[in-house]
């Protein structure tokens, strides 16, 4: 997961730190018996969303994927697929050989 820079923008942070402050702000509240705290946590979680797709929206988040880009990832994911499977059919000959051999000496 860390080959794909998932989450690592300004937009992602900063959101999820707002929304990490209101559950702590919620969490107090809700140990203290007070609804209004409570609710008012709550809001902040959802403004650390809005601020979070505010941010993404002024350019500060993840690009999109272009889909040249995505072409040549699937292309590439393909290739690796058809390397391990010809790779498999590589050692599978030699394994069953060895299991007649041994099969042939018991």
């Amino acid at each position: 997961m860390a080959g794909t820079s998932h989450g690592h923008t300004p937009a992602a942070w900063t959101g999820v730190t707002i929304s990490f402050i209101g559950f702590c702000i919620s969490g107090v509240f809700m140990v203290a018996a007070n609804q209004p705290g409570f609710w008012a946590g709550m809001g902040v979680v959802l403004l650390g969303g809005v601020v979070g797709l505010a941010m993404k929206a002024a350019g500060l988040g993840m690009p999109k994927e272009s889909a040249a880009m995505a072409e040549a990832r699937a292309a590439a994911v393909k290739q690796q697929l058809e390397n391990a499977a010809a790779a498999e059919t590589r050692v599978r000959p030699e394994a069953q050989g060895q299991a007649q051999a041994q099969t042939q000496t018991v």
